[in-house]
């Protein structure tokens, strides 16, 4: 087994769980990497193993800070459901209600919850944009309100990778009159001592790991419009990992913690939307969150795939055993998971990146190992 550094603990009876971490790294499947498990609100599994840089000189220590791209949409549509259950027609609210510029190209009917759960048809820019566009918010926000759907909203879905994030973000700021890293971070982060950001400022930079990027494209089948909008063009992303990416606010792609604070949050979906005991909506608000919206073929994604109000639902078993685990997944491996049965949260956070797009073996393998524990 290759050597590494290893720190954290895990509850009597779970160790199974912890031999499922180490032999992640063998045969160089790691770098670094964190999981953190709370069952019923408490830590039963906190594992910190490997190198936060490239060199193998610096070890991954609980103050190490990783992106978890995708995984943040979890954290965002958990937000997001907080403030607009105050709007009387929910996630049913028309976006030109508040933001009129979205009205264009016959985008006026398009709802919160068609959005949140990628009906729009605005997963990227299929015409060549600037990719600099992406390091500014209000702008990139404000182009995709004026872009045409790629299918008609409300009749398909297809992921919508990194756009996401700007429309969420500039509604909940029009919403609310904050960003949502700021009201994250107000409301919800900073009370509990949870240590997750969306938004990082400069001063926390040089806690963040390294990241290795996959060696191979992920497997998105057939090259279509949407697919190429989202994923295949040299400007369908920004330049990830400068100061400016980590420092602006991407509610879809650049929320940065550690696996014990990413799994803080994502308990929320373990105990109906509250996290440290503190409750961020109703229960109706939050049945309405996770309740599934689509269900089917995804013109994005190379599968079929189910969405709640943002959050994913476990149509391949990737959340473990459970059909009602909800959960997502990020960008090279990430991933975090509530079971409101259970009553049980998994998160796993690594900088290693593989080109699983959904449901990495790496992350599948150690929540399987704390099923396999209960």
């Amino acid at each position: 087994m290759t050597e590494f550094p290893l720190s954290g603990h895990v509850a009597t009876g779970f160790e199974p769980v912890r031999d499922a971490f180490e032999a992640n790294f063998d045969g160089d499947g790691e770098l670094g990497a964190g999981f953190a498990v709370l069952l019923d609100g408490e830590t039963i599994v906190d594992l910190l193993g490997g190198w936060a840089d490239r060199k193998m000189e610096k070890r991954w220590d609980e103050r190490t800070l990783v992106p978890v791209y995708s995984t943040t949409k979890g954290i965002s549509a958990l937000v997001l459901a907080a403030v607009i259950a105050g709007l009387d027609d929910g996630y049913e609210t028309p976006i030109s209600e508040f933001w009129p510029e979205f009205a264009a190209e016959s985008k006026g009917a398009v709802t919160i919850g068609q959005f949140v759960s990628h009906q729009a048809g605005l997963p990227g820019f299929i015409n060549e944009i600037d990719p600099e566009i992406w390091l500014d918010p209000p702008a990139c926000a404000a182009a995709l309100a004026a872009l045409p759907p790629m299918w008609p909203p409300g009749t398909a879905h297809g992921y919508h990778p990194t756009t996401w994030g700007y429309v969420v973000g500039e509604m909940f700021r029009r919403i609310s009159g904050v960003t949502l890293g700021t009201w994250l971070r107000e409301n919800v982060c900073s009370p509990a001592n949870i240590d997750f950001h969306i938004g990082l400022p400069a001063s926390e930079h040089d806690r963040c790991a390294d990241i290795k990027r996959p060696t191979a494209l992920p497997a998105i089948g057939e090259m279509t419009d949407p697919k190429k909008a989202a994923f295949g063009t040299k400007w369908s992303s920004p330049n990830r990992g400068g100061a400016i990416w980590r420092e602006i606010e991407i509610p879809s792609a650049n929320g940065h913690g550690t696996a014990a604070s990413v799994a803080a949050l994502y308990d929320a979906y373990a105990h109906r939307g509250a996290v440290a005991g503190k409750a961020l909506m109703s229960d109706d608000a939050f049945a309405s969150l996770i309740r599934s919206r689509v269900d089917g073929p995804d013109l994005v994604l190379n599968m079929s795939t189910s969405f709640g109000a943002g959050i994913m639902r476990n149509t391949h078993g990737f959340f473990g055993p459970n059909p009602d685990t909800i959960g997502h997944c990020g960008w090279g491996g990430s991933m975090a998971i509530g079971d409101p049965d259970r009553r049980l949260t998994c998160a796993y956070v690594m900088n290693k990146q593989s080109n699983v797009l959904v449901g990495d073996p790496r992350a599948a393998q150690l929540v399987n190992a704390v099923y396999g524990c209960l």
